[in-house]
């Protein structure tokens, strides 16, 4: 039998007043985790959390920690799959909080840190997936980027995809529609505001550019291939 491992490490620079939250949520999961503290104890332990806690965490008729379990993928299981420490506050008043762990939440951390952790966004970490033995499809590793209103997943399988497909479509990243604009050049077109800059382009896929009504222009706009990204 072989296990596969989720691993990630790091750190993340936070105020001492999201410090202490996350200190009390890390108490109020490990609280929720034991099956033996009864409702009435919860219940007292969720009033003296603070106005901030409920806030972020509202309760429900049914139970006060309800809205603590959406930060979990299965709500049976309300433990946290990594662990978390957290450094003195420097001069400033900032706290490092380390992350790590062999079994990685990938889901917990992100929206834990995008609850809690506001004054460090946009945030963005890595983790790898391991097995303690050659088995095809056990390896790689990805990335999650969070913003205060979304949390974007990458996986290096998806980027191996893209790659290859690059390789033999040169649209494989989609296309862009310009035309030639006098002195400013080329000029790109975007759904909102019709032609201008690059990066304010709509980027069409092969198929949305085959059904686009192209518009009428001094110069007849032309699909170009978007170049690979920087960085992957």
């Amino acid at each position: 039998m072989s296990n596969s491992y989720t691993k990630a490490a790091f750190g993340i620079a936070v105020t001492s007043a999201e410090a202490d939250l996350l200190h009390r949520v890390v108490g109020a999961i490990e609280m929720i985790d034991d099956a033996e503290i009864g409702l009435d104890v919860l219940e007292a332990h969720y009033r003296d959390l603070g106005a901030d806690f409920a806030a972020l965490f509202p309760r429900t008729p049914e139970s006060p920690f309800d809205g603590l379990l959406d930060l979990f993928r299965d709500e049976n299981y309300p433990s946290l799959d990594f662990d978390i420490d957290f450094a003195g506050p420097d001069a400033d008043g900032v706290v490092v909080v380390f992350l790590s762990g062999e079994q990685f939440g990938v889901e917990t951390a992100a929206k834990l840190i995008q609850r809690c952790a506001p004054s460090a966004l946009p945030f963005g970490f890595e983790w790898a997936s391991d097995c303690d033995r050659l088995r095809a499809g056990e390896f790689g590793g990805g990335h999650v980027a969070i913003t205060a209103d979304t949390i974007e997943y990458g996986h290096t399988s998806l980027m191996l995809d893209r790659a290859i497909a690059r390789a033999s479509d040169e649209g494989a990243d989609g296309f862009v529609l310009a035309t030639r604009n006098g002195e400013p050049g080329l000029s790109f077109w975007n759904n909102e505001d019709g032609f201008g800059s690059l990066a304010r382009a709509t980027v069409f896929s092969e198929t949305e550019a085959a059904k686009f009504d192209l518009p009428i222009a001094d110069d007849q706009p032309e699909w170009l291939a978007m170049p690979a990204p920087l960085r992957l």
